[in-house]
């Protein structure tokens, strides 16, 4: 008999299990979020690295493999944010998830179109802050997580966040298995979020090659020279460089991999500007720091779709260390869920003993 946890995030998005897998750019596409869908997870399509007409075209494949809940993530600062939100409206989708704080008036109208709206956070008082203009859910990434992220432990994150906010918490930064989906129960979550370890799965499209990189390293690092800002990546020989590379070299190569990401993603200069002007605005953030944020999506595609782990940045959240196989997204999921039920029962045979 499938094993069934029933909580405040699986009433909220209809999904059959509370586990969630994150929007990582180059990653969770059409084939990878359908798989999550069909095994009763939260799907999240990445959309940050798709023009609009990739997006249309991305969430119509996943209508085409799965009859399941997804969901998709958004930039909250786009300059095209509104048309965006305005595609998932016509399609129905069931969630939209944000990296950054979306504006008040983008979450009343999704609301009030029906759509879940699942911000991610990194700090109790945005947690408040988005609860507060009405947001359905918050994703909580502690510091062990990938990509950008911030000094503080989930451990320490996520009962602040419990306790601060009426709204279901996701946990996410750390997680892997069913001890981890029962521990994050215990602290009042209402499920659990996953980056690498639904990257390192059969239905992932990254390379082979990629992937055994990952399954072949342990460390992980956090720096600012791939984008100005926080980021857990792979420790490599890469990392390595662009961690000794001085100002002048990395604006240079900012420079060129602004002109690429134009290329790759159809913006117009102008367009890059808008964006960079909208990630400033209402954060500490120099022009330096704008201008270096071209290198993470062609970093990341250098990895994650092109296959040269020599060239690219991989994001990892530390669990990388633990996770020696590649299962598909359905063993995953069934996993993790039974076991987390086999850990709750036991919890509850030693409280009644």
């Amino acid at each position: 008999m499938e094993q069934v946890l029933d909580t405040p995030l699986t009433r909220l998005t209809g999904v059959r299990h509370p586990v969630v897998q994150t929007g990582m750019g180059w990653v969770a596409g059409p084939r990878l979020v359908s798989a999550v869908a069909n095994a009763g997870g939260l799907g999240i399509l990445a959309s940050a690295t798709m023009t609009l007409d990739q997006l249309a075209t991305a969430i119509e494949e996943v209508r085409s493999r799965t009859d399941a809940p997804f969901g998709v993530n958004l930039r909250a600062d786009a300059s095209d944010a509104g048309d965006r939100i305005d595609l998932l409206i016509r399609n129905r989708v069931k969630v939209a998830s944000f990296a950054l704080a979306p504006r008040q008036e983008l979450i009343a109208k999704l609301k009030d179109a029906g759509i879940v709206v699942i911000p991610s956070v990194g700090a109790r008082r945005h947690a408040e802050k988005v609860a507060a203009w009405g947001a359905d859910a918050v994703l909580v990434q502690g510091g062990e997580g990938g990509g950008h992220t911030g000094a503080v432990a989930t451990t320490l994150l996520l009962p602040q966040v419990v306790d601060a906010v009426d709204i279901p918490v996701i946990a996410a930064g750390g997680f892997f298995d069913g001890r981890g989906l029962a521990a994050a129960l215990a602290y009042g979550a209402a499920g659990v979020a996953m980056g690498t370890r639904f990257l390192l799965t059969k239905d992932s499209s990254v390379p082979d090659a990629v992937k055994q990189t990952y399954l072949g390293t342990s460390e992980t690092v956090v720096t600012r020279q791939v984008d100005g800002m926080p980021h857990r990546v792979l420790r490599t020989p890469l990392v390595n460089g662009l961690e000794q590379s001085g100002r002048v070299s990395g604006l240079i190569r900012a420079v060129r991999n602004a002109a690429k990401f134009r290329r790759v993603s159809g913006m117009s200069w102008p367009g890059m500007i808008r964006d960079g002007l909208a990630m400033r605005h209402g954060k500490e953030l120099t022009w330096s720091q704008v201008l270096m944020a071209a290198n993470t999506p062609m970093l990341l595609k250098a990895a994650m779709v092109d296959g040269r782990p020599d060239l690219g940045v991989m994001a990892s959240g530390q669990v990388v260390a633990l996770i020696d196989d590649l299962p598909s997204c359905e063993e995953l999921i069934d996993g993790i869920v039974t076991q987390a039920a086999g850990v709750l029962r036991g919890l509850g045979a030693n409280l009644a003993g």
